[in-house]
Order: structure tokens, then sequence, then C-alpha cells
């Protein structure tokens, strides 16, 4: 059957030529075949109003060997390879434009699953309305996918990490824990059916992310927020690296039903794992912290839930120069850190 050929027995050509017409057929676009990948970003709106613009852009590899459960299909590696450089452009408050992909792909890989692959890449970039431009392609020991997204923004809209006030609020657009109960059956060979059914958000949540909302967008446009980052690296990671960015302050975070799903509870309990590990450490929510004015925020959650997004308080800046842990009438340090590559490696 022609779709089960070895990328090998295709060759770099053959493959380009696969890609291309993928692409073609859901975009009605060719690649960009040039020495240099070029796109147009100021509209004649941009001149008129005489914006001052910034180029945004993110480039974050996924490595199968780090960043793929065995029970990821090609469809799904294709599709998260892209949301999770998109997510670092939304969180800044960008709409990002265009995207070029770096392919490294092992001969052994059958041309079905190179075809998947590129469909999930696809989809997600039409889904978006991202121009994919064009990539480069390598013969890699193992699937390795390196997207650089990019987009616009004006300048004073941007949301750093830097920024963030004494007694702002810390909110989030979506809940966390579902990612380490989904890494923890996953990883861990739980694969019991009744589990699978009654965690099936957890699982689908390390499979097929959820869409990222639109929030940072919205604050963006309205100048609504003072500081973001996005959680790919865990909770604890994500609000360290906030820190870093933010010297001579510090974070109270409630530990509660705002910042914890409901299933990282239930799981917790009927496996006895402990709650802190699979909401602080997990990693892979892409979920969107802000930091915001308290005087603002009401206006912020009116606009953001007017578009169907949503933002959750879960703390606060304070100015003691630490990250405390509110749980249980106590209070206690943070002192997990998130994931981080070869720190994390066996």
């Amino acid at each position: 059957m022609k779709s089960n050929i070895n990328l090998k027995d295709l060759g770099e050509r053959t493959i380009i030529n696969i890609i291309e017409e993928l692409i073609f057929k859901k975009t009605n676009q060719r690649l960009i075949r040039d020495d240099s990948f070029f796109y147009s970003l100021l509209k004649d709106s941009d001149v008129r109003e005489k914006k001052k613009l910034s180029l945004i852009f993110n480039s974050d590899m996924l490595v199968s060997t780090t960043d793929i459960p065995n029970q990821m299909n090609f469809y799904q590696i294709g599709r998260k390879s892209m949301l999770m450089n998109v997510s670092d452009l939304i969180v800044k408050g960008a709409n990002p434009l265009g995207v070029f992909v770096s392919l490294g792909l092992p001969s052994s890989m059958k041309q079905i699953e190179l075809e998947d692959l590129i469909k999930g890449i696809i989809d997600y970039c039409t889904k978006l309305e991202i121009n994919y431009i064009g990539g480069d392609l390598n013969e890699t020991k193992e699937i390795i996918i390196n997207p650089s997204v990019f987009g616009k923004i004006e300048n004073d809209k941007i949301i750093k990490r830097e920024g963030m006030n004494i007694d702002d609020f810390l909110v989030i657009n979506r809940k966390f824990g579902l990612t380490g109960v989904g890494f923890d059956i996953l990883l861990n060979d739980k694969n019991a059916v009744e589990i699978n059914e009654k965690y099936n958000r957890a699982i689908k949540s390390v499979l097929e992310p959820s869409d990222l909302g639109l929030e940072g967008i919205i604050l963006s446009e309205n100048k609504l927020a003072t500081a973001s980052i996005d959680s790919s690296d865990g909770l604890a990671r994500s609000l360290k690296e906030l820190i870093v960015s933010n010297p001579n302050l510090g974070m109270e975070i409630e530990f509660d039903n705002n910042l914890i799903d409901n299933e990282a509870i239930q799981y917790s309990k009927e496996f006895d794992i402990p709650l802190d590990n699979l909401v602080l450490n997990a990693g892979e929510e892409f979920i969107h912290i802000f930091s915001i004015k308290p005087e603002k925020f009401d206006l912020a959650q009116k606009m953001v839930q007017a578009k169907g997004g949503n933002l959750l308080k879960i703390g606060k800046v304070i100015s003691d120069q630490n990250i405390y842990i509110l749980k249980n009438n106590q209070k206690y340090i943070l002192n997990k850190d998130g994931y981080e590559h070869f720190l994390n490696s066996s």
C-alpha cells in the first residue's frame, strides 16, 4: 500500500512535495520556494494610523522522547506542536499570522504517519488563520518538530512578564491539575477502561490540549493586564519565572477551587497522590497566567466573559520576596520547580 512506504524509500524531494500538496489541498496556498521566507506584516490601515508595531515570534521544539506519550497519534502530535508555540504569542496579546516549520523525521516513519502529522499542523493553522509559509526538512533519529510562529502587535500592548505591582490580582484562564492526572495515567500505564472513562478529560488534556482561549488578546487590546506568562513548564516554575522578571515582589496563591480542577481532586483522593504534585508540577497545561490591577479586574472579567472567555482569581502580588501557598488555613513557601529539561532526564 502506497501510504505505508517508509520515508527512506521516498526521499527528501518527494516528502516535500507530499507536504506541499497537503497544504495546497487544505489552504489553496503554495509553500514559498526561495532562499528565505518573507511575509508582508504591514497593512494599509497600519500605515495610515501610524501604529508603532513589533514583530513577535516564538520557536519551541517538540521532541518525541520528552513531549510525546506513546498513546498520542500523529495528528495529535502535529496539532500540539503548533498549539504550544501559538500559546506563547497569545499570552502576550498577539494574534499569530504565519509559521515556518522545521521537521526532523526518522527514516522509518511511514508516509501515512507523515501525512497525519502534517494534517494536524495544517488544520490548527487553518483554524487560527495562520499562514503555513514553508520550513526545513532533515533526517533525525526521532521526531522533532520546530515551528517558528510570528505575528505583530502594537508596542504598548505587549503583555510582558515584567510589570507586576504590589496588590495586583493573579488570575488564570483555566484550572490546573488535569495534565498532572493525564500524565500519571499515560506514563504509568494505568489503562483500565474504568480509569480512562472516569478521567477522560485529564487524558485528553495531554493528548489533545484544549483551545487556548483569547483572554490574552482581549486584555492586551484593552490594556488591562500588567504581566503575563504561559504555564507550559508547570505552575510552580511559571510563578517563579514571573518573580525573576519582577524582583523585590512575591505572591500569595490560594490553593482552592478557583485554582484546581475537580478531576484532579478526585484522582488525588482515589489513588493517594499528593494534590500539590498534580497541580504545581505537571507542565504542558498551556494555561495563561496574568496579573491585573484590582480596580481593573471587574472590567477585565466582564470584557473577557462577553467573548466567551474566563478569568479566575488565584492570588495576589505581595512585597515579600517569596511565593506562598495558602492551603487549609496554613501558609507555606513554594519549593517545587516545575519541568526543566536536562534536570528531569533519567
